[in-house]
């Protein structure tokens, strides 16, 4: 007499898991059901939000198509067409020209100089600094350094020129040395900001495995969380490359030799010479310029890919 409730309880289960299967199957045959078509236009364009991103978008290429439209034009089709027409012939006049007077190997050399020292010691210096503070943050002086490398954010150069050119000038570091250890002291800032957001997401475990394994501390940064710190390096190295090449105040008030300025300052120091030649004046800015955008445009998904995993790790 007992068994037959059982027998019939576990039909019914039976029963009711074919019966959820057989729905299940049923549901993939069908596939999704087609939303209505307002909804997906809408979903599809926001007209409002692609106006704006136009009005950007034009606001940004129009000077660089002028720029490069200038600068492909002859002196007196500069000087007496239209900013916005096409060059007829091209003409390369105004590069070679801009090269030889503004001394473009010797500005490029300086520039690189001084963004490739300022990006290697941001890197460095900020990694270091960073991992430092996260690790110690239960501790009071590593807290207030940080706070304190963060109200720096907000202290602008023209603040601190005056005693800066003080400073470089009776220590000897009135050269692009003294540039680089500006640039990198005013980047640090904004680079720890990002280092130690991204290391909060890294798990303390993988050093206490390190350290069990017998390796130290210089070893355990070097060889373990340096490598693990590559896609926020490179987000820093972008920002900082970009602020130390379009640099302009910073050289010009530093460095007291004229031979050993940066790009942006030579062309302010020849702008006298460009007053009548468009063509070579827009050259060299185009000249200027394009290292920098040329590195943008092949590392910006690194820059929006690293302060996004900052901000959401952190």
């Amino acid at each position: 007499m007992t068994t037959q409730p059982a027998l019939s309880a576990e039909t019914a289960e039976g029963e009711l898991i074919a019966d959820r299967e057989n729905r299940k199957a049923h549901s993939a045959d069908e596939g999704p059901k087609p939303r209505s078509r307002g909804r997906v236009g809408q979903e599809r364009v926001n007209w409002s939000t692609t106006v704006i991103l136009i009005l950007c978008a034009v606001t940004v290429l129009l000077p660089l198509y002028v720029t490069i439209s200038m600068s492909l034009k002859t002196s007196g089709q500069a000087v007496d067409g239209n900013a916005f027409s096409l060059p007829a012939p091209f003409s390369f006049d105004g590069f070679v020209e801009a090269w030889t007077l503004t001394r473009f190997p010797v500005g490029a050399a300086v520039s690189l100089f001084v963004t490739a020292g300022t990006v290697i010691l941001t890197i460095i210096l900020a990694a270091f600094a960073s991992y430092a503070i996260v690790r110690n943050w239960d501790r009071r002086l590593f807290r207030y350094s940080f706070f304190y490398l963060l109200a720096a954010m907000f202290i602008p150069f023209p603040v601190v020129a005056l005693p800066q050119i003080q400073l470089t000038g009776r220590v000897g570091l009135d050269n692009p040395l003294g540039v680089v250890l500006l640039a990198t002291m005013f980047q640090l800032s904004f680079s720890v900001l990002l280092f130690t957001a991204f290391l909060r997401s890294i798990p303390y475990e993988l050093e206490e495995s390190a350290r069990i394994d017998g390796a130290s501390t210089w070893q355990t940064f070097w060889k373990l969380i340096f490598p693990l710190l590559a896609p926020m390096s490179a987000t820093v190295g972008i920002f900082a490359f970009l602020y130390a090449w379009n640099d302009f105040m910073m050289p010009s008030l530093i460095i007291s030799d004229p031979n050993l300025q940066t790009l942006p300052v030579r062309q302010n120091l020849f702008q006298n010479q460009f007053s009548n030649n468009y063509n070579v004046a827009f050259a060299s800015y185009l000249m200027a310029m394009a290292p920098a955008i040329i590195a943008y445009l092949f590392t910006q998904r690194w820059v929006m890919a690293g302060v996004t995993q900052g901000a959401v790790k952190g």
